[in-house]
């Protein structure tokens, strides 16, 4: 092979693989918010947010806290309320009292909806049915991967991404 066309192969692998990093960068840090800063997206979204206790202490059970929440978590919600049209009322954070695990509400991963027809009916007609996890609920998937699950009294919602914000 002759020498130039070696170097226009090498030029072009070269370049072929500084445009697959430019188009796909490693994943960068998660963003952790403030409650403050939570609940200000939360109400220009206009999602709303409810409390047993009347509070927002992360370490207070009865409370709903958004302390330490992952800003792909906020902005999924914000997907789900956009794409969906539906009324959004979240009835469980990054308090304690749920169960644990790297992709818990405490690690900022997970929100709890109250159940409505409308997000019930969006859930169910957009997303993939996985089946009844036992002692969980009935189970979907959305398209980006995120997982609702029906838990009886509410819905619990796993955001591995924001949904395609």
């Amino acid at each position: 092979m002759p020498r130039t066309v070696r170097r226009i192969l090498t030029l072009l692998a070269a370049l072929a693989a500084a445009l697959t990093l430019y188009v796909a960068p490693p994943a960068s840090a998660a963003t952790f918010l403030t409650h403050s800063q939570a609940t200000s997206q939360l109400s220009a979204a206009g999602i709303s947010w409810t409390s047993s206790g009347g509070c927002s202490d992360r370490n207070n059970p009865t409370c709903t806290s958004f302390s330490q929440i992952r800003q792909t978590t906020i902005s999924g919600i914000k997907t789900l309320k956009s794409a969906s049209g539906c009324a959004i009322t979240i009835t469980g954070g990054t308090e304690t009292g749920h169960s644990g695990g790297t992709y818990s509400h405490w690690n900022g991963y997970k929100l709890d909806i109250s159940k409505g027809t409308c997000i019930g009916n969006y859930i169910k007609n957009n997303f993939t049915y996985l089946g009844y996890v036992s002692g969980w609920g009935y189970q979907y998937r959305s398209g980006s991967g995120n997982l609702y699950t029906d838990e009886g009294n509410h819905w619990d919602i796993l955001y591995y991404n924001c949904g395609g914000c």
